[in-house]
């Protein structure tokens, strides 16, 4: 059927061959695969950003030990040296094996009720 005004029949441009978006895809699977390959070969059960992770859990210890104590005592000992213990204990958790300094930091702030030094993308 053609339309008044359009003598012309167009066809539409056909797009790549099944052939060449198969190969562009499997590549690009194989690109992404080898990244993350990569990744998980260079950091293993740590990641990237451990650091940061180390002294968030200990200000989250920190600061649950300074709300959930009614009397002080627990806050007193955490400062006067019961975060340096529990790191050295083991008791900090996986999170504090990864920079146990910077996880007795953090706990010592979240105890004292400081704002945590090393929070969001620039610290």
């Amino acid at each position: 059927m053609v339309l008044l005004g359009h003598q012309t029949v167009g066809a539409h441009r056909p797009g790549p061959s099944r052939r060449t978006l198969s190969l562009t895809l499997a590549s690009a699977a194989a690109v992404l695969l080898t990244g993350c390959w990569f990744v998980i070969r260079q950091y293993n059960e740590r990641p990237p950003w451990a650091e940061d992770v180390a002294y968030e859990a200990g200000f989250i210890q920190g600061n649950r030990v300074r709300q959930y104590d009614p009397t002080g005592q627990e806050v007193k000992k955490l400062l006067a040296g019961g975060c340096e213990e529990l790191a050295s204990a083991g008791l900090g958790g996986r999170k504090s094996s990864y920079d146990p300094g910077l996880w007795v930091d953090g706990c010592l702030a979240g105890a004292a009720g400081r704002q945590p030094e090393r929070q969001g993308l620039l610290h």
